[in-house]
């Protein structure tokens, strides 16, 4: 089941980026969060198989998407890099929990 938080990391980070593309024009943001969440999906998609590194990629998906908007959230304090900085440090953590387990069996 820990497949679906990627799947829903991946349709918020390809909202997020037509978002940011939408209100500025900024295609930056609509590469960044159409890449993102490419990199979640294919994650999603490594953990609903069972494959290896899954969790790995997500945990790296969150990294990124976090260290992209952090501190254009912290200088903008903008609703969309805020609530996508705060997805990012949730993820992150659930991911981090989620790839412990995987490699000391817990």
């Amino acid at each position: 089941m820990s497949h679906h938080p990627a799947y829903s990391m991946a349709g918020i980070c390809a909202v997020g980026g037509a978002i940011g593309y939408a209100k500025g024009r900024s295609v930056p943001s609509l590469v960044a969060g159409a890449s993102i969440g490419a990199v979640y999906w294919y994650a999603g998609e490594r953990i609903r198989k069972n494959e290896t590194y899954g969790h790995e990629l997500a945990l790296i998906a969150s990294t990124l998407l976090l260290g992209a908007m952090g501190p254009k959230a912290m200088r903008t304090r903008a609703p969309v890099p805020l609530t996508m900085s705060i997805l990012g440090t949730g993820s992150a953590a659930y991911y981090t929990k989620k790839a412990y387990e995987d490699r000391c069996g817990v």
